[in-house]
């Protein structure tokens, strides 16, 4: 991995996909797909691939040009985070969905559970490689959990969902695994469902997580949030689910802090993890000061150290308009500058 400064800066995962990419309107009109939407794409199938390259190579560069010192690839080839994994898997019938509560309570068609989960091939490989050849800086590639998967589907195959959670873990490890051996320097794991969720994540989304991360060499985050901005209006003042993960075999753990105002005393629980922290509120377009961004930094300062600390936005870039996106990123890549001029003064 390539060396990072003190209080690197990224994104969480995605990047404000292009208007003429993507039908952004549909996109901010509904609920995060979990089956397929094709219907969100403006361009014709038989040059889609081709696009997605092109806007994901637009999001690589402004992320550099914003001065962000780990690069993911936006996932602009994406229609959810979730959705691009768990529809690539075999035991699922995406062509008849089924229906699950999303975590606001509402009714989403999701993939309907028919048979053994499991994963035919690698699903994000060519977009990690793809990442790898057109930036030298350090590159963070995203999977959904196994434990928000088993919940954004209809299980009519196994037991339970833990069961289901268990077959998930197995395909997102292996997955992680082959990241890794494809040139990934960090891998997150998107588990907002142990938030919505918590009481089913203690009895068996934990478990499924660690078998997800188990034996993986490498840099391992894990995600967790209170929803998308755009969507989820509401924010509680902390999360349900954090201080459980303080056991948990990943490195780095990514919280929300800018929209909730988050209380940060939880982050004495997690005092041996890198804590990616939210400082970007993605709740409006209104692009934060530099110095706002390094006040909300600064209330960490206390709890754990500048060194164990990777400054990024809250969750749900995509849903930005991209010149709000481009200018939330110069504020952060200009507080993680200015911070450090702070520490090195000091």
């Amino acid at each position: 991995m390539p060396s990072s400064p003190t209080l690197p800066t990224s994104l969480v995962g995605s990047y404000a996909q292009p208007e003429w990419l993507i039908d952004r309107t549909k996109l901010a009109g509904r609920f995060p797909p979990r089956v397929r939407a094709k219907e969100l794409w403006r361009v014709a199938p038989e040059y889609l691939a081709q696009a997605q390259d092109d806007a994901t190579l637009l999001a690589i560069r402004a992320q550099e040009d914003a001065g962000l010192d780990i690069i993911t690839d936006g996932e602009i080839r994406r229609e959810s985070y979730s959705n691009h994994f768990a529809t690539a898997l075999d035991g699922v019938d995406i062509d008849n969905p089924g229906t699950a509560l999303d975590r606001s309570g509402h009714p989403n068609p999701v993939p309907r559970i028919t048979g053994p989960i499991r994963r035919p091939h690698p699903i994000e490989v060519d977009d990690v490689r793809f990442l790898r050849r057109h930036t030298d800086r350090t590159i963070k590639m995203t999977v959904p959990g196994p434990f928000t998967m088993s919940q954004q589907a209809q299980n009519d195959h196994y037991p339970d969902a833990e069961a289901a959670a268990t077959d998930y873990a197995a395909a997102v490890n292996a997955e992680i695994r082959d990241l890794f051996a494809a040139g990934a320097d960090i891998v997150q794991i998107d588990e907002p469902y142990m938030q919505a969720r918590p009481d089913a994540a203690r009895a068996y989304g934990l478990a499924a997580l660690n078998a997800a991360l188990d034996g993986v060499t490498g840099t391992t985050a894990v995600h967790i949030c209170f929803g998308y901005a755009a969507i989820i209006h509401e924010r509680p003042e902390g999360y349900s689910f954090l201080p459980e993960l303080a056991g948990c075999p990943v490195d780095q753990i990514s919280i929300e802090t800018a929209q909730s105002g988050l209380d940060l005393g939880v982050l004495a629980d997690l005092s041996d993890k890198t804590i990616i922290l939210g400082v970007i509120d993605l709740s409006t377009p209104e692009v934060e000061t530099p110095e706002l961004v390094a006040e909300r930094t600064r209330r960490a300062f206390d709890r754990i150290p500048p060194e164990q600390i990777v400054i990024a936005t809250d969750c749900g870039m995509k849903y930005l308009p991209r010149a709000s996106a481009e200018g939330k990123m110069r504020a952060m890549a200009d507080a993680a500058r200015l911070l450090r001029g702070e520490l090195s003064a000091a």
